[in-house]
């Protein structure tokens, strides 16, 4: 017979985890940056206990890793909250026109490389936390070369939507790295 433990219960059971704890029903504003908290979390998580692998690539020829879904989230934080709703200047961290693809060809074991992945990553998300707070409300809008004119709604959705894309390519590379699987 099989191992009887559920996919939800491998990182710490399904009991231990509080990162579904949020409203359910109530206040936009709160209930998104709830949902985007928890697929944040779930990022960290995902990430957790694996070392140098972090940067392990997923197969050949691909260049996705755990350390290059960080860094390439860090370019996206960057991107919405501070160029496109907040209008500064503020160059992606690990991609270029010249180089699109840093933030995961750039992803390597190097100890430097990972602190300074997760560091940007903290960074980001901490300003795009105080930009949400401070807001005055969902309609505040930006401006972007690909969108044009988006609001933080939008962009509270579209970070969510990245997330959840990403935590899924998360789930699959930890397993490949260690069998390690769970929500």
């Amino acid at each position: 017979m099989s191992d009887p433990t559920r996919r939800a219960e491998v990182f710490g059971g399904a009991d231990s985890d509080r990162r579904f704890t949020g409203p359910t029903t109530g206040d936009e504003r709160r209930m998104l940056i709830d949902v985007l908290s928890v697929q944040r979390a779930t990022l960290q998580l995902k990430c957790s206990g694996v070392g140098p692998k972090l940067s392990h690539r997923s197969v050949e020829p691909s260049t996705l890793s755990l350390l290059g879904l960080v860094r390439h989230l860090a370019d996206v934080e960057r991107r919405w909250f501070r160029r496109v709703l907040a209008a500064q200047d503020a160059p992606a961290l690990f991609s270029s026109t010249a180089d699109p693809d840093g933030d995961f060809d750039g992803a390597t074991d190097d100890r430097k490389v990972v602190a300074a992945a997760w560091e940007a990553w903290r960074t980001e998300v901490a300003f795009a936390e105080r930009f949400v707070t401070e807001a005055a409300d969902l309609d505040v809008e930006g401006d972007d070369s690909w969108r044009g004119t988006v609001s933080l709604r939008w962009v509270l959705i579209h970070m969510i939507e990245e997330y959840a894309r990403h935590n899924g390519h998360a789930d699959l590379l930890r397993e490949r790295i260690d069998g390690a699987i769970g929500v």
